[in-house]
């Protein structure tokens, strides 16, 4: 469930991530084909990052990448799995910046994930944090 208090609507939130997984399927080459995104709270974050990722606590956002299944094409599909409550803790400690917006940065860095990103060194961090950021300004929030 999308929380009032993050300021979007459902429509909002699918345009964005549209365009998010439209800008990284153009940086690999290889079309998005379906990508589902849920939203939860940071218990179900927790039983979702365990799961998936091994690891223990609640996160911002947790992906998983699927392989076509024939006769569906080959290309990107996956679920993002996104924590309105980080969004809502996390966006009043950046200076200008709304419960929207980290929402939206969390689904971006969803997708960038998707699309083979990884952030486990700093330099790749970086780079990801810089496509993510360029990809929100393209987003009217």
């Amino acid at each position: 469930m999308l929380p009032r208090s993050l300021g979007l609507k459902k429509a909002a939130v699918k345009a964005a991530a549209a365009l998010f997984a439209d800008r990284s399927s153009a940086r690999i080459g290889v079309p998005f084909r379906a990508v589902t995104v849920i939203l939860q709270d940071d218990a179900f974050s927790a039983q979702t990052h365990a799961a998936i990722n091994g690891a223990e606590g609640p996160t911002d956002v947790t992906t998983q990448a699927y392989e076509a299944m024939p006769p569906e094409p080959e290309g990107v599909y996956g679920e993002l799995y996104v924590n309105t409550d980080q969004a809502l803790r996390a966006a009043p400690k950046r200076a200008g910046w709304s419960p929207a917006k980290e929402l939206l940065l969390y689904i971006a860095h969803g997708m960038d994930h998707l699309s083979g990103a990884d952030d486990l060194e700093p330099a790749d961090y970086e780079r990801m944090r810089r496509r993510e950021l360029a990809w929100l300004k393209e987003v009217e929030i």
